[in-house]
């Protein structure tokens, strides 16, 4: 069983609409989107999916603590070692 790797930021990007599948393992090659690799490396994670409802730049969390996820809402920046 692989365990999940946390980032230290979010990753920001220009979202369309539609639904998203955003990494909470953090293994994924396509980071901040699931790839699969959760289930490859057995960890037991799942992808928080979402219904991204319209097109702009969303900050997508990478420490996987926000109480908004897969939004960022800063828990980061208050976690010892980020």
């Amino acid at each position: 069983m692989a365990e999940a790797k946390h980032g230290t930021a979010p990753i920001v990007v220009e979202e369309t609409p539609g639904k998203k599948a955003y990494c909470q393992c953090g293994l994924s090659a396509r980071l901040p989107y699931c790839d699969g690799t959760h289930s490859r490396q057995g960890t037991g994670l799942a992808p928080v999916v979402v219904e991204v409802e319209s097109a702009g730049k969303r900050a997508v969390c990478q420490c996987h603590r926000s109480a908004s996820l897969p939004w960022c809402d800063g828990t980061h920046s208050r976690l010892a070692g980020c």
